[in-house]
């Protein structure tokens, strides 16, 4: 039998003979910057129980705020889950679910509120769209209208880290992961408080806390006082890639989430572990 000659083509690659889990290996090819998809692109995450659980008050001049800066900004809108979240956190600790089954729990109540916020701005051409498409078609989305509208939270759901009872990678976390990976202009947290302060605005010593205007991921990391954002998000900022700061500004006050998209400092600036290319 006539031996069939071998045409097979391979192509070089740097970590064809290596092993993937050696980083001072991998380092030479994957230390390179990736290229920003998307670096026109704003993202804004937009508290569940800060903004949206409040209601008519605080979402209708908020829709109205996003609505007048559609002119000037392609957005990703993503919105966080509120108290129902925390409702079912509790009604699933007590049946003992694991967290991998709490997280898609929680963030079913975050698409809920995205849902609204969507149907808020419809007739402006804005509507919900679920994870799969802002992964695979969030461009085209952008292309026929000026912002859309998704859950923030990650989808790890049952892939979700089991470091603790209650899925760590939320709402914040998940808009800095999407926000860093498609390389956007920018991130904007919408919250309830002017920022990051060195005690709880809301709790007992509210009256003398004080707001930090600036700071780095590597401080808030040694800090153990409250954030008004997931813990785990100081972790994934300190590994950016694209996503230089983030500014934290409140939701209640209208005008601050204009002045943020327009470059002006009105909370708290965090730098991120990224660096200028």
């Amino acid at each position: 039998m006539a031996e069939t000659p071998n045409t097979i083509k391979h192509v070089a690659s740097p970590l064809a003979r290596q092993t993937l889990l050696d980083s001072s290996l991998t380092r030479p090819v994957a230390g390179v910057r990736p290229i920003r998809l998307l670096p026109w692109l704003q993202v804004v995450k937009i508290g569940g129980r800060a903004i949206m659980d409040r209601g008519a008050d605080a979402i209708l001049p908020l829709v109205a705020e996003l609505r007048a800066l559609l002119p000037e900004h392609r957005m990703l809108i993503l919105t966080g889950a509120g108290i129902r979240a925390r409702h079912l956190y509790g009604v699933g600790l007590d049946l003992g679910l694991p967290v991998g089954s709490l997280a898609p729990l929680a963030a079913s109540e975050a698409g809920q509120n995205g849902h609204i916020l969507a149907a808020m701005l419809a007739p402006d051409g804005v509507s919900y769209v679920e994870h799969p498409t802002i992964a695979n078609q969030l461009s085209i989305h952008l292309a026929a209208a000026r912002a859309v509208v998704g859950s923030a939270f990650p989808p790890y759901h049952h892939h979700e880290f089991p470091t603790s009872r209650i899925p760590p990678h939320r709402a914040d976390t998940g808009a800095f992961l999407i926000a860093d990976a498609l390389g956007a202009a920018g991130l904007t947290i919408v919250e309830d408080v002017d920022g990051v302060h060195d005690a709880d605005p809301n709790g007992p010593d509210g009256a003398t806390a004080r707001l930090i205007r600036e700071t780095t991921s590597a401080e808030l990391a040694d800090r153990a006082g409250p954030l008004p954002f997931d813990r785990a998000l100081v972790d994934v900022m300190a590994t950016a890639r694209h996503i230089e700061k983030v500014q934290v500004v409140n939701g209640l006050k209208p005008g601050s989430l204009t002045a943020a998209l327009r470059g002006e400092h009105v909370g708290t600036l965090i730098h991120t572990g990224a660096r200028r290319a």
